[in-house]
């Protein structure tokens, strides 16, 4: 089992930037490939980023390329999303994922553990 706990949310303006956090606990933090999605209100949950387990490969939603980037801290056993340039349309509610495959996952079917998410609010 592995439990997994977002933070780093909040109100920012247009052109800003958020770090979020995904602190994992539970079983070996190392073997999870990761990923990040977001669900506006009224829309369903979409991909946003995804690393393999090894971190050696990254995938990014067209959306967010560029602007957003991927990363881990395996000592401290945390995901993060570091997110720039952020637009009013990244405006949701954003969750962390682990999955037991190795390689990169898009669907939301492809992960087995979820956060609870946090919500991140870009004001125009």
């Amino acid at each position: 089992q592995v439990q997994l706990v977002e933070s780093g949310g909040g109100l920012v303006q247009a052109g800003g930037s958020l770090r979020l956090s995904c602190a994992a606990s539970g079983r070996t933090f190392r073997s999870y490939a990761m990923g990040w999605f977001r669900q506006a209100p009224g829309k369903e949950r979409e991909f946003v980023a995804a690393r393999n387990w090894s971190g050696g490969s990254t995938y990014y939603a067209d959306s967010v390329k560029g602007r957003f980037t991927i990363s881990r801290d395996g000592a401290k056993h945390t995901e993060y999303l570091q997110m720039n340039s952020l637009k009013p349309a990244d405006t949701a509610v954003y969750y962390c994922a682990a999955s037991t495959d190795a390689g990169l996952g898009v669907k939301a079917a492809f992960y087995d553990y979820w956060g609870q998410g946090t919500q991140v609010t870009v004001s125009s």
